[in-house]
């Protein structure tokens, strides 16, 4: 779906202000047992250093499945990122899930989850 590329693309870029484009004022926000429960709350604090995290990994998705229902849609996402630590080479296998809403201002990200692992030797998606 187009508006979760645009969001995916913009944050890898470290440009919030694009990504936040893409983001429901309200928008859910679930990582790591964590909430974030609006767009400024994201944008204000962890965005930037998911940005900066981001810009040092080479993204490799896997598979990407969507279904749309009315004006709701989901987006499920596996991927790969592939970056360094400490010197040394390392694969976290990373799943995304987003809803978005249809309004009239457009489609829009009204929920976000993200879990991630390091991936293990022979681990796979």
């Amino acid at each position: 779906m187009a508006t979760v590329e645009r969001f995916s693309t913009a944050l890898v870029a470290g440009r919030l202000d694009a990504a936040g484009a893409e983001l429901d004022p309200n928008v859910l926000i679930l990582e790591s047992g964590g909430a974030e429960r609006s767009a400024a709350e994201y944008l204000g604090g962890h965005a930037k250093g998911d940005a900066a995290f981001l810009k040092t990994a080479h993204i490799q998705l896997i598979r990407r499945t969507a279904q749309v229902s009315g004006d709701l849609a989901w987006v499920a996402s596996e991927s790969e990122l592939h970056l360094s630590k400490d010197g040394k080479p390392v694969t976290v296998l990373s799943t995304e899930t987003m809803l978005v809403q249809r309004s009239d201002a457009g489609w829009k990200i009204v929920h976000i989850h993200w879990s991630s692992r390091t991936k293990a030797p022979g681990d796979h998606h």
